[in-house]
């Protein structure tokens, strides 16, 4: 399958079957995030990976989009490392950077079979807090990974594109 392929099949993944995420697999995905580009290669990414019972049902009572996962990563990073523009003040890129990395863990996941689903539908400080990250730290969004259940299918909205004469301008 190359790439188009692959993401034209990945979807949000909203239904998760009970079986595990095995260890390998999961540390196949974590390398994948852990190839990605951060400005200037500052790498300011935190990821935690919560698997325990207590872990998940408190990312459980934070959003009711976990959808029965096993696993869920909590991506943040830390404001002290994030790349700074000297060109203009306020502009930084710890968001991106995350964002850059989760999409390469989301990525490998639908290429190994797993589903995820990108969730930003949670209280970022109180997860923050509920997990005892570091002041530091700005979660950013968590990731729900595991075995799609039987009977999961995209959303109707999944196929649905603004054509690219709507998005993209040629200057």
């Amino acid at each position: 399958m190359n790439f188009l392929e692959l993401a034209e099949k990945r979807y949000s993944t909203r239904k998760f079957s009970d079986r595990p995420v095995e260890d390998e697999i999961l540390q196949k995905l974590l390398e994948a995030g852990n190839m990605a580009p951060t400005a200037k290669n500052i790498q300011p990414q935190r990821i935690y990976v919560l698997k325990s019972k207590d872990a998940v049902a408190k990312m459980e009572e934070l959003s009711p989009c976990v959808f029965g996962a096993k696993t869920v990563l909590l991506f943040a990073y830390d404001e002290t490392e994030e790349w700074q523009n000297p060109l203009e003040e306020g502009i930084h890129a710890g968001v991106e950077d995350v964002s850059i990395v989760a999409t390469h863990i989301m990525l490998a996941a639908a290429d190994l079979g797993l589903g995820t689903c990108w969730c930003n539908y949670f209280p970022n400080s109180k997860a923050a807090e509920a997990f005892n990250l570091p002041e530091k730290e700005r979660v950013v969004l968590f990731m729900p990974v595991g075995y799609p259940a039987e009977d999961d299918k995209p959303s109707p909205r999944h196929d649905k594109r603004k054509p690219l004469s709507e998005t993209v301008k040629e200057l």
